[in-house]
């Protein structure tokens, strides 16, 4: 299986071994971050320093000023990293070592442009703002994601991209010191608490024959038990535990009902695929030939997040392929990869994304089994996250298991 791992421009800048070190531990591609948001990483290998702050959301080259000039919603630029095109310098570097160089997109997550500009993002039913999420049914909003795209995708010297929430974002987020998990929250109550009711999405409620204020209180009503510790105990409750992809939707049905939950499905499906298609188009038009262009995706059409829902059909007739979140037991690997098991364009990615970091619950030391397991299920691809922020013992389990598959030793299809 072709093999690809996430990378960081920063893990790559200043350390001159760096691009050696990724070439030997057998992958052919890096998926290199040209656009993303704010986080706090480790750098355990560089030469330099341990921990990078990236303070907000930035892209990672210089963007265009004709592109930008007089735009309200606009790329922030960044700081942290010396150079003016930390991207371009680190896939040099990486492509000067043998290895292929894709992009890596993170579109509708910016806390920083949520903040400056909060008529833009989601609001819950309660009327809550949620900064990192941008409204992507918001015309503005796609906009700027569309051109956000076309530029930090097609970088020079890139050969493909991975588009990474390129659909809804909600209330699920990595926030500093985050503190909503008092209440445990089910599937259904995390869509629920997604939801948008901003004044365009309330106009797109309206159109489908249903005001924003009878969908409001009816996602108001469906909470409440939650909040006032009587949310019932079956499995259709908001607190429910975890269910499989199709019971987290029936569960939404049966809180909210049949209607209101088809009139907030149909509306965001609609959003997120109009933005999925402008995207990519924008992105193939910008592009030369050859390019590729991936989506990361979920395949249940409700989820939010890094990995937006989709439906599987539609997500390989609008991309190249999809990079499905993987990590996990076999029961996980298989809910994410069996609906996107039936046929597909010959020339159609499936890439099983596996976490490689020990600290953050991935599994390096059964990469050759997980990976030859997501072979069976129809993955052709491994996307592995994240070779700068794992440890050297978390490398050479990778190193080993790369080489098994390859040779053909591990347990293969």
């Amino acid at each position: 299986m072709r093999a690809a791992a996430f990378l960081y421009p920063w893990d790559v800048i200043g350390d001159p071994d760096a691009p050696a070190r990724l070439a030997g531990l057998g992958i052919d591609q890096v998926s290199l971050a040209a656009a993303y948001h704010s986080t706090r990483a480790l750098t355990p290998r560089h030469p330099r320093h341990r921990i990078v702050t990236a303070r907000h959301s930035a892209v990672l080259y210089p963007p265009d000023p004709a592109r930008w000039s007089g735009r309200e919603l606009r790329p922030y630029a960044q700081d942290w990293v010396a150079g003016p095109d930390p991207f371009g310098a680190a896939a040099r570097a990486l492509a000067d070592a043998g290895l292929e160089v894709h992009t890596w997109v993170v579109l509708a997550h910016n806390s920083r442009l949520g903040t400056e500009h909060p008529s833009v993002v989601v609001r819950n039913a309660y009327g809550d703002a949620y900064p990192w999420a941008p409204c992507i049914a918001r015309p503005e909003v796609r906009g700027y994601l569309v051109d956000l795209a076309a530029e930090a995708a097609v970088r020079p010297g890139a050969r493909g991209t991975e588009l990474e929430s390129c659909g809804w974002y909600g209330l699920a987020h990595l926030h500093a010191h985050d503190k909503i998990a008092g209440v445990p929250l089910s599937a259904a109550a995390q869509y629920l608490m997604s939801v948008c009711f901003c004044m365009v999405c309330a106009e797109g409620y309206r159109e489908l024959g249903m005001s924003a204020r009878e969908l409001r209180a009816a996602v108001v009503s469906a909470l409440e038990p939650l909040w006032s510790a009587q949310a019932p105990s079956g499995p259709s409750g908001p607190s429910a535990p975890p269910v499989d992809r199709e019971g987290e939707w029936a569960a939404v049905e049966a809180l909210l009902g049949a209607e209101p939950a088809a009139v907030l499905r149909t509306w965001r499906d609609r959003a997120a695929r109009r933005l999925r298609r402008a995207v990519v188009g924008a992105v193939r038009a910008a592009a030369p030939g050859g390019f590729r262009v991936l989506l990361h995706a979920d395949p249940a059409p409700h989820r939010c997040g890094a990995h937006p829902g989709v439906d599987p059909a539609e997500a390989l007739a609008d991309a190249d392929g999809v990079v499905l979140p993987c990590t996990g037991g076999a029961a996980a690997r298989a809910a994410v990869l069996g609906p996107f098991a039936g046929p597909r364009p010959a020339t159609a990615t499936v890439a099983a994304n596996l976490t490689i970091v020990s600290g953050l619950g991935g599994s390096p030391r059964t990469l050759a089994p997980d990976a030859a397991h997501a072979a069976r299920l129809g993955a052709d691809e491994l996307h592995l996250y994240h070779a700068g922020l794992a440890g050297n013992g978390d490398l050479v389990a990778v190193r080993e298991a790369l080489a098994e598959l390859r040779d053909g030793a591990g347990e293969r299809p």
